[in-house]
Order: C-alpha cells, then sequence, then structure tokens
C-alpha cells in the first residue's frame, strides 16, 4: 500500500531512479529468488525428502504452493499437466508475492500498474499460443476456422478478437480488483488507524490469493484449449 507516493525503494539510492513499479517488481524476484533458495536448502539438507518438516520451514510453504499448483494444472490440463507447472506456477507466485507487498505500509505493489499487469497478460497470450503450435503444429490455426469450413469467414474475425481480448482482460481484471482493494485499505487506514484496518487487511490477504489464482486458472484454461486437437481430442490422450 502507498502512503502519500512514499515507497521505502524510493529511499535507496540508485534503485529510486527506477519507476516505482519496476524497483518493486525487483524486489518481489529478489524474495522469491530467496524463498526458493531456502527450500531446497532446507529440503537437501532433509534426511527423507518423503517427510515433511515438523514446524512451518520454507521447505513446507514451497511444497504446499507446488502441490496445489499441481492439482490446478491436472484439473484443467490433464496428463501433461507437469510441463506447465513451472510457468505458471511462477505466475501465481509472482502476482502473490506482489499483491501481498501492497499490504506492507511504504510498498506500492506492481500489480497496480498496467504495464506490469499488461506484461503479464501478453506474456499468458505469448506462451499459449506457442504451446498450441508446438503441440499440433499448423493445425493449431483450425481452432480460428471453426468446426466448419463454411463458417470461416465468420468464426476467423470473431477468434481472432477473442484472442486478442484476453491479455487486456488479464492485465485489466488484475489491475482493476488490486488497485480498488489497496485503495480500500488505504482509506480506511487512514481514516480508522486502528481495529476496522485489521479487517480490511484480513480481506485483502484473501483479495490477493484470489487474483493470483484467477489469473493463473484462465491463464491454464487457455493453453487447454490451444492444445486441445481440432474436434476435442487432446493429443495427451491419443496415447492412452
Amino acid at each position: 500500500m502507498e502512503h502519500h507516493s512514499f515507497t521505502w525503494v524510493s529511499a535507496i539510492p540508485g534503485v529510486n531512479l527506477l519507476p516505482g513499479h519496476v524497483s518493486t517488481a525487483l524486489l518481489v524476484l529478489a524474495i522469491i529468488v530467496f524463498f526458493v533458495m531456502r527450500a531446497n536448502s532446507q529440503r537437501a539438507a532433509a534426511q527423507d525428502s518423503a517427510i515433511p518438516d515438523d514446524s512451518l520451514t520454507f521447505r513446507n510453504i514451497a511444497e504446499l504452493m507446488v502441490e496445489g499448483i499441481i492439482g490446478m494444472a491436472e484439473g484443467i490440463l490433464g496428463h501433461q499437466a507437469r510441463k506447465y507447472v513451472p510457468l505458471y506456477g511462477t505466475f501465481f507466485i509472482f502476482i502473490l508475492v506482489s499483491n501481498l507487498m501492497g499490504l506492507i505500509p511504504g510498498f506500492s505493489p506492481p500489480t497496480t500498474n498496467f504495464n506490469v499487469t499488461l506484461a503479464l497478460g501478453l506474456l499468458s497470450f505469448t506462451a499459449y499460443n506457442f504451446f498450441g503450435f508446438k503441440e499440433q503444429g499448423i493445425g493449431y490455426l483450425k481452432h480460428f476456422i471453426g468446426p466448419m469450413l463454411w463458417l470461416a469467414p465468420l468464426m476467423i474475425p470473431l477468434e481472432l478478437i477473442s484472442n486478442f481480448v484476453r491479455p487486456f482482460s488479464l492485465a485489466l481484471r488484475l489491475l482493476g480488483n488490486m488497485t480498488g482493494d489497496h485503495t480500500v485499505l488505504e482509506i480506511f487506514t487512514d481514516l480508522t488507524k486502528v481495529i476496522i484496518p485489521v479487517i480490511f487487511y484480513g480481506l485483502g490477504t484473501f483479495v490477493s490469493f484470489v487474483q493470483a489464482f484467477v489469473f493463473t486458472l484462465l491463464s491454464m484454461v487457455y493453453v487447454s484449449l490451444a492444445v486441445t486437437h481440432h474436434g476435442g481430442e487432446e493429443h495427451g490422450h491419443a496415447h492412452h
């Protein structure tokens, strides 16, 4: 949450020359890298990697998040889900940490800047089209023609518009929800100072998780639509 345009990163020499959303995004990246390194070191130090730690550790948190993302991916993408988990798990973790940064006074969350959310939306758009072509080759273009060839003149413009709208839809949904959430939190914090803001901090945490989940879920759905062969048969199922 940004208070009176002051952010902690703006107080760091050199970093204050960068736009606020860029410097905070770099901080988010540093937090994620530190978290992953600690989780990996704890997993490597464990006597049995199949047995979770007794207390809440970086490793336990990481394993819970990975299991959750794998479960979501398998529910949407089926047998071929795991190869998409690294990318879409990164989406989820980056957006979640960025959202949560906005709950800390003196930090401006990257996800309240349209440049960041649009970049995420365009990356999602590029990824599912890439996976579609990789999975089906030139046959991927059949998705834009429709079920019958004579419908192609009608379906092609509609499908192109539908696809090109997706990155903007993802970007604006994330931007609007996070901007609104943090604005409400900032207003009530300034007005009431104590007690009441606690409720909105809880709500803000919930919204942060939900928006990271929604963005990742929709991105996975787009991949599922892209890699499904024309006629409804998934490539992954053709071998079973």
